[in-house]
């Protein structure tokens, strides 16, 4: 759990340092600086994605995983209890849930997560985790200076994401094959294409409500034979 550990910390602290620019930037940095987030976000989902091996049950997983989480309504859900947190904690900013759920999806969907919690789970080691929480922790630099504190909270759900992930490789990573990790990374892509047609105001694509298709990835690859 040291990377995770490390990677929240890393996200925390970058956040903070971002709050101290947050409302001082003029508009058109802020406008350019999403420009190019979303155009990486788009590389980065492309180039996950493309690397399906089992392209039918990513598909699947994807169509079931989607239906699953808006009948749920998740990210209704979900916006409640970050606006419950903004409550709470009487925090000011109105792009506080935008913040929180841009940095988790940011943080958690890239195969760095699923594969650096893996590896440390299996005991080999945080390397791979500690090289994200570089990463992390410049990115949330530049994300909490234009969303705000919604950025720093992010750190929640990815403990909870990514150290549940080394939770359970630790106890069943020897019975997890790489075409499992491959194709949930590729899962994962896909969900970050769509947050990247949304931070590039393309269309607002409700890529919350697609989360159980990372779910729904292992579940297909584990229990239906392999095509």
């Amino acid at each position: 759990m040291i990377g995770t550990i490390v990677n929240t910390g890393a996200v925390v602290v970058g956040g903070l340092i971002g709050l101290m620019f947050n409302g001082k930037l003029p508009e058109r940095y802020i406008t350019i600086f999403f420009q190019a987030i979303g155009l990486f976000t788009l590389y980065l989902g492309v180039s996950l994605a493309l690397k399906a091996e089992q392209v039918f049950y990513v598909v699947l997983a994807l169509i079931l995983g989607s239906l699953s989480g808006e009948a749920l309504k998740l990210e209704t859900r979900l916006e409640h209890l970050s606006e419950l947190l903004k409550a709470r904690f009487k925090l000011k900013g109105d792009r506080f849930t935008e913040g929180l759920l841009t940095a988790f999806l940011l943080y958690c969907m890239g195969s760095l997560t699923v594969l650096g919690a893996v590896t440390e789970g299996m005991g080999g080691g945080p390397d791979i985790l500690l090289i994200k929480s570089l990463m992390d922790g410049v990115s949330s630099i530049a994300l909490a200076s234009a969303l705000g504190i919604g950025v720093v909270f992010s750190a929640i759900p990815l403990v909870i994401y990514q150290g549940g992930l080394t939770l359970v490789s630790m106890y069943f990573g020897d019975f997890i094959p790489q075409e499992i990790i491959t194709d949930m990374s590729s899962v994962g892509g896909v969900l970050l294409i769509g947050l990247a047609i949304s931070i590039l105001e393309i269309k607002k694509i409700r890529v919350i409500n697609m989360l159980p298709s990372l779910v729904v990835i292992v579940l297909l690859l584990l229990f239906l034979p392999h095509l």
